[in-house]
């Protein structure tokens, strides 16, 4: 008689335990690079990386500066996964790289460190002040209807690389 209240606890002591190691290894979806901004795009996983790579490809750097529980990053990174020309751009002509925490160089803070924020970096590795969003307040953040202003300093960013460097 006392095994089988002791074999009955080991049991539900070791079912317990199965359950609980099931749940902690709950099915989730891979994080990438991306972070839902456009998984066809190439991201760099650091600053640096982004430096090295903006260099040796001639291509300029577009670093989008967000957090995971921000409304209005939320609200940007949903309108630019979606729009078809910002999607080909970025895979085609930018090393891309989407940071969710600051990065120690200064010039990518220039007016604060809100977010949603997104700056350019040419290949001679200066930071472009002068591709700047619609807003005096926050020069470099954008929000979902200013996609087409986006597109028109991501074209501004090539263009200035084929004529200043």
């Amino acid at each position: 008689m006392l095994h089988s209240p002791l074999a009955s606890s080991l049991l539900l002591i070791a079912v317990s335990s199965n359950l609980a190691m099931a749940i902690k290894k709950e099915k989730r979806a891979p994080q990438t690079l991306s972070r839902g901004w456009g998984d066809e795009i190439t991201w760099v996983q650091t600053y640096e990386q982004g430096l090295y790579e903006a260099k040796k490809s001639n291509k300029p750097l577009m670093v989008i500066h967000h957090l995971e529980d921000c409304q209005y990053c939320q609200a940007l990174k949903k309108a630019f996964a979606e729009n078809e020309e910002i999607q080909e751009m970025a895979q085609e002509n930018f090393v891309m790289l989407n940071l969710m925490h600051e990065t120690t160089d200064k010039n990518l803070s220039p007016d604060g460190q809100y977010v949603p924020r997104i700056m350019f970096v040419d290949p001679s590795l200066t930071v472009r002040a002068d591709i700047t969003g619609r807003y005096s307040n926050r020069l470099y953040t954008y929000e979902p209807q200013d996609i087409p202003f986006l597109i028109e300093n991501m074209k501004k960013a090539l263009r200035l690389i084929q004529t200043e460097l």
